[in-house]
């Protein structure tokens, strides 16, 4: 079976690469991997999670057990199309389902988010670097073993067979940790623009999910405790410039909630917003920068914001 994705010239020029998708995309990821049995290197990162989910575990292991495929769940961060799962589409079950990620985000991925965040950066910059020296051909031919690259057609193994034209709308690349040992998700454009989006797994996924299993970070977690953990999430996401739509999509929360989320953060000085018409495009500030490096305390300003 495999999925060909089919460039013109102008796709070509409109190629680009992320960092990432997002915590909600990782835990996304993170809960099927979650959900699968195996032991290796994983093994002591799901016995960790378990550990921490604590009373929150049975939710956890629901949703993980009932959302099958791993594209069931793929509306958390912005896919247009309907689930497939045994589980409804109402409202409500929704609104369960989206917090019981929530919380599973919390858990397993926002605490390492930084040292993952760290790892996705050195992939999407290595892959920079071979575009800049040999071009981007030379980039899509060693994105990932199971990722073939015939011009002008991408050719992805163990996905459904079926082809996507872009037709010049251009494509989003984005490396993923937790994805793990699946070859990569395609992300279909959503609705009202942007291009469809190819996730593929890092290399050394298993060896950085042992490491990060064993391993508490004070600074993220004191971080969280001073503005509190979804702000803390949106500091990192912003370290990519977006837009309140793509904050809210790679946070799993609500568009109106990324808005708040990041007033409070320009007020405190943590973020500049830059307008064009109805699109408002977020970056961090010098100031912001420095707290995530720093994850210290900053004086009033923060504390001032209500944050």
């Amino acid at each position: 079976m495999v999925l060909r994705v089919h460039f013109t010239v102008e796709d070509l020029a409109r190629l680009r690469m992320v960092t990432s998708l997002g915590p909600m995309a990782e835990a996304v990821f993170a809960i099927d991997l979650f959900g699968r049995r195996g032991g290796g290197p994983v093994a002591e990162w799901r016995r960790n999670v378990r550990r921490q989910l604590g009373e929150r575990l049975g939710a956890v292991e629901s949703v993980a057990h009932t959302h099958q495929p791993l594209s069931d769940l793929l509306w958390l961060i912005g896919w247009p199309g309907e689930s497939s799962g045994g589980w409804g589409d109402t409202d409500l079950v929704r609104r369960r389902v989206a917090a019981t990620m929530y919380e599973f985000c919390r858990v397993a991925v926002v605490p390492h988010w930084s040292r993952a965040r760290n790892h996705l950066e050195g992939e999407r910059d290595s892959r920079a670097r071979i575009s800049i020296t040999s071009g981007v051909e030379s980039m899509l031919s060693t994105l990932h073993p199971k990722l073939r690259w015939h011009p002008p057609v991408l050719e992805i193994a163990d996905a459904a067979d079926g082809d996507i034209y872009l037709s010049g709308g251009g494509l989003q690349l984005s490396p993923a940790l937790f994805l793990h040992d699946r070859t990569c998700v395609v992300v279909p454009a959503q609705h009202g623009g942007g291009p469809p989006t190819v996730v593929f797994s890092t290399p050394a996924g298993s060896e950085m999910l042992a490491d990060l299993a064993g391993t508490e970070e004070p600074d993220e977690q004191a971080l969280g405790q001073l503005v509190g953990y979804t702000r803390a999430a949106a500091l990192q996401v912003l370290t990519d410039s977006c837009t309140t739509g793509e904050l809210s999509q790679r946070l799993g929360i609500s568009l109106a909630g990324a808005s708040k989320h990041a007033r409070v953060l320009r007020q405190a000085g943590l973020v500049i917003t830059a307008r064009h018409r109805n699109t408002a495009t977020h970056s961090l500030t010098p100031l912001g920068i420095a707290l995530l490096r720093s994850s210290v305390h900053i004086g009033s300003t923060v504390l001032e914001a209500g944050i």
